[in-house]
């Protein structure tokens, strides 16, 4: 049995696996018809993200890392979020917050290589 376990980090981590959901179903149904095939892209590249590090907010309650999971979160709001919203808005100024959202999405995955070799399971 496992030593540690966040059960706030997985409830999040299951509001955001349903978000993402919503965001690929809303870009297939919603948005196909309205966004240019590069923009849907944008989008469905923001929700596709979105998933992955849903699950790893999912892997991150697991081991003693919840600043992996804060990482993860707020790379979710500003590396997604920012997709979603260039794609709905076209505002090209949007883009340049991406690649700051990568690298908290990056560190999460650093913090919790870090909490899964150092800590307790």
């Amino acid at each position: 049995m496992m030593k540690h376990m966040n059960r706030n980090w997985l409830g999040i981590a299951a509001i955001n696996g349903a978000l993402a959901v919503i965001a690929g179903a809303f870009a297939a149904h919603g948005l196909k018809p309205r966004l240019s095939a590069d923009m849907l892209s944008v989008f469905e590249t923001g929700a596709r993200y979105h998933m992955y590090h849903a699950l790893a907010i999912g892997l991150a309650a697991l081991v003693p890392a919840p600043k992996a999971g804060w990482a993860f979160l707020i790379g979710i709001v500003l590396f997604c979020g920012s997709l979603y919203l260039l794609a709905l808005t076209g505002i090209p100024i949007l883009g340049a917050i991406t690649p700051l959202g990568g690298l908290c999405l990056i560190a999460g995955w650093g913090v919790l290589a870090w909490g899964a070799f150092k800590g307790p399971i």
